[in-house]
């Protein structure tokens, strides 16, 4: 029995990014096409196999601790985008500022998804959505270079609408215009959560 359900909710692909050199700066660089591979998007600082764990899952590992890798691509919702540049006083939200790697549009409420859902693309590629990706201090600065005064209304703008993050759970060529499906785990949700 499938423990996936392929449902009626499909986006299209409004937006491909890479950021090279995290160290250098955290605003990605548009693109065309990505190659999806096991250990992440080809040429992506993000990328790899594994990663340093952070702040996220300190009640997990300490800083630091080599953890898998279930960042390597961010996932952001044009539509949630709009919503946050409204809440910040804007026209629109350039989803470079915040190092995004692709951008839906046609998924309502995207970073509520539920986590180990997948998104799969014509190509075949599928990204398992490991979990909303929560909003933080980083892109202030560099939302501040091209709107002064700006950067610190991202992170309230942005709560429950900064998207996912996911990894590769099967190779393929992602290209802009790409329409993707979205599938969901055949799951109840857990009564017993702590929220």
């Amino acid at each position: 029995m499938p423990a996936l359900m392929p449902t009626d909710f499909y986006a299209d692909v409004t937006f491909l990014g890479q950021v090279k050199n995290r160290d250098a700066k955290l605003a990605s660089e548009p693109l065309a096409e990505v190659m999806a591979r096991f250990d992440g998007p080809e040429g992506e600082a993000h990328g790899g196999l594994t990663r340093l764990s952070d702040s996220r899952v300190t009640a997990q590992y300490k800083k630091g601790t080599v953890i898998r890798n279930t960042r390597q691509f961010s996932i952001l919702s044009a539509e949630e985008l709009a919503l946050i540049a409204a809440d910040m006083g804007m026209d629109a939200f350039d989803p470079r500022w915040v190092g995004a790697s692709i951008v839906l549009q046609g998924i309502p409420d995207l970073t509520l998804v539920p986590p180990s859902s997948r998104l799969q693309f014509p190509s075949g590629a599928t990204l398992v959505v490991d979990m909303e990706n929560r909003p933080c201090v980083l892109p202030a600065p560099v939302i501040d270079a091209e709107h002064p005064g700006k950067g610190r209304a991202f992170k309230p703008a942005a709560n429950n609408r900064r998207g996912v993050t996911a990894w590769v759970e099967r190779e393929g060529l992602i290209r802009m215009g790409d329409r993707v499906r979205l599938h969901i785990p055949d799951q109840p949700v857990w009564t017993h959560s702590p929220k």
